[in-house]
């Protein structure tokens, strides 16, 4: 039956959120096209505006979004912006006071601090943004100019959703828990009713050690997959049962590609680390692209016509230290919209010969086990005692 949650025969994992009929899923690919449907829906607000956000940079964007926030809370909507306090590094003194001086209640996530030692690495990395709980936003964007760059420079390529429908409760329930952990209790607030029918969803989370429902999920989905499981990341460091699940579904027959990064990263030395494990992917028949002329930041998963969206890079950090969410859907419609964008994604990436990279320098191989060394170190440090 579709939406099941392990394959055929295994007992279904629980999950958090259930399954919910009645959605609508909109893809919006890119900073251009997602920024002003935020921001839109921002201006648009007139009881609650949500904002989490990971990665928050000063400058343009930011500059647009903060507008659209303060001019919300002059006019009586109650804002709340939770960010990561690692991630929003960059955001100024001076973009700080304008949003807590303009209304908007302002939170940080697991705040940086000496004494603290390794309990400064469990991360917020989630990215949410939620209106009058009538519709929300995910996906792996955050508010930094890299998604929308002044022309010639081209944006990080991202994909988010525009969402509508019962799970949006989910999302705003998964938000006021974060910032109960920050900030104190968020008011009640009835999610706006939608149109019978529509699309399947459900709320998939990750909550460091304590939770794994994201990468657990898309095991079972690859496990479960009859056609295709493809698979889209910024950073290749999977755990070994997520690439084991890869490798047999590709052995029996399944169409299993990875879109990743290519040359342009913003992290060389993690995309030489996942490099390394190319060899017995391609040897069990994955196919694997690497994307070209800019930065592939997209998290997306497609088995068969299940899919997720989110935030979670389904590396082995993610699960060690983050908080993440995705949104899965389980459509006909809306995974050929995916497949599409997958498809032309792969388009503007370079496959990966079986044969040449076999053939690679040595010096390549030295630097990819080099690389892989230290991430195998830095994700073995010791979380549970420093929580």
């Amino acid at each position: 039956m579709p939406g099941d949650d392990a394959p055929t025969g295994a007992q279904p994992a629980r999950f958090r959120f259930p399954w919910r009929a009645g959605n609508r899923f909109e893809l919006l690919v890119d900073g251009p096209v997602f920024f002003d449907r935020m921001l839109r829906e921002i201006e648009g607000a007139q009881r609650e505006v949500l904002l989490e956000i990971y990665l928050a940079e000063s400058g343009a964007v930011m500059d647009r979004f903060a507008q659209a926030l303060v001019r919300a809370a002059a006019r009586g909507v109650a804002v709340y912006a939770l960010f990561d306090d690692f991630g929003a590094r960059g955001l100024s003194a001076a973009d700080r006071r304008r949003l807590a001086s303009g209304g908007v209640r302002l939170a940080f996530y697991n705040a940086l601090r000496h004494a603290k030692l390794l309990q400064n690495l469990f991360r917020d990395h989630r990215k949410l943004l939620l209106a009058d709980a009538r519709v929300a936003f995910v996906g792996g964007a955050g508010l930094t100019d890299e998604f929308h760059p002044e022309p010639p420079a081209l944006p990080w390529r991202e994909t988010m959703l525009r969402i509508e429908g019962p799970v949006v409760a989910d999302w705003r329930a998964l938000f006021a828990e974060t910032w109960a952990r920050c900030a104190g209790r968020l008011p009640p607030l009835a999610v706006a009713p939608v149109e019978a029918g529509g699309q399947r969803g459900r709320v998939a989370t990750s909550a460091s050690l304590r939770r794994d429902e994201i990468v657990r999920s898309v095991r079972g989905r690859i496990a479960a997959a009859r056609e295709r499981a493809w698979v889209a990341t910024a950073y290749f460091v999977p755990p070994w049962s997520l690439r084991r699940a890869l490798r047999r579904a590709a052995r029996r027959g399944v169409d299993v590609r990875l879109l990743l990064p290519g040359p342009i990263t913003d992290h060389p030395t993690v995309r030489q680390a996942g490099r390394r494990h190319y060899d017995r992917l391609l040897r069990a028949g994955v196919r694997i692209w690497e994307y070209q002329r800019r930065f592939l930041h997209a998290k997306a998963v497609l088995c068969d016509r299940w899919a997720s969206v989110g935030s979670s890079n389904l590396d082995r950090w993610t699960l060690r230290w983050n908080l993440e969410a995705n949104q899965e859907i389980d459509d006909a419609d809306f995974a050929r919209e995916l497949e599409a964008v997958f498809l032309a994604d792969f388009a503007a990436s370079v496959e990966i010969d079986p044969v040449r990279w076999a053939r690679r320098r040595w010096t390549v191989r030295l630097a990819e086990w080099l690389a892989g060394k230290v991430e195998s170190w830095l994700v073995r440090l010791p979380p549970r005692r420093w929580r």
